[in-house]
């Protein structure tokens, strides 16, 4: 003897094979019940499928809106981008670019703390902020970060270079500067934030990419 569940495999399949079975038995969609899923009552297959129609509807709609949100986000990232691309382009003193890149981002990005340095510059460029000493090992982890990284603020030491010393430093983005496809950085932007979501590990981070490499043109500019 078959089992319930082999049985209704078999009326299931049945069905699926045989798509045509409720035209030539219409009168059987009026009435079969179904149990409602929201209640103890039964309605008719018909009144249940307009259900299941209606959830499925629900749901592309949320979906619909939800991508018309990221998009509406994106857009305006893409546009905080441009601005502070063509501030940098506006600026005519070499010297001047190290604080407008980290300035900028807090302006156009609400980045709550920024801080860049810089190795390896021209000489007449040695006296500036961004150039103070960088300890080999921060320069071994710029060369070794190929992509930013986001993630906690896990006492790393170069947290020390953002306001406060870091202290309010909850989550972190690396952003080695580099020439092209070079191996090896020539400077590393920190960003910081007290929220521990606002730079999370395993977020997308294709903006942070197009701003380390439109920094790291810019800066470009100071090298020998």
């Amino acid at each position: 003897m078959n089992s319930p569940d082999a049985s209704a495999d078999q009326v299931a399949q049945y069905l699926r094979d045989n798509p045509g079975f409720f035209d030539a038995n219409a009168e059987l969609l009026a009435s079969i019940t179904v149990p409602h899923p929201h209640g103890g009552r039964a309605v008719s297959l018909v009144e249940r499928q307009v259900d299941l129609l209606r959830d499925k509807n629900k749901a592309l709609e949320m979906r619909l809106a939800e991508l018309l949100r990221i998009g509406q986000e994106n857009d305006a990232i893409a546009a905080k981008l441009q601005h502070w691309t063509r501030e940098l382009l506006r600026v005519r003193d070499v010297r001047e670019l190290p604080a407008r890149v980290a300035e900028g981002l807090a302006n156009d990005f609400s980045v709550p703390q920024a801080a860049l340095r810089l190795w390896g510059l021209e000489a007449a460029h040695a006296d500036l902020p961004a150039a103070a000493e960088v300890e080999p090992e921060v320069r071994a982890l710029a060369d070794s970060v190929k992509q930013p990284y986001c993630g906690p603020n896990a006492e790393l030491s170069v947290a020390a270079w953002l306001h406060g010393g870091g202290s309010q430093t909850r989550s972190i983005a690396l952003l080695p500067m580099r020439v092209g496809a070079a191996p090896q950085a020539f400077g590393l932007l920190v960003l910081g934030s007290p929220d521990p979501a606002r730079f999370q590990a395993g977020m997308g981070t294709a903006f942070l990419e197009r701003i380390a490499e439109i920094g790291s043109a810019a800066l470009s500019r100071l090298l020998p």
